[in-house]
């Protein structure tokens, strides 16, 4: 049975996973999903949020 990692590698090669890693990227540098990931992460470290 493959591990989760080698499954992850297998998926990634594929035309549906090149895609949806471009799709992450894009979507990675928009300044407002940064700001939402940046309070999220916040959140789960157990900070403030920023406003």
């Amino acid at each position: 049975m493959a591990s989760i990692v080698q499954r992850i590698r297998e998926y990634l090669q594929t035309p549906k996973g090149r895609e949806n890693v471009d799709k992450a990227k894009t979507m990675a540098r928009d300044p407002e999903n940064r700001q939402r990931l940046r309070r999220l992460m916040d959140q789960w470290r157990g900070h403030r949020t920023h406003h």
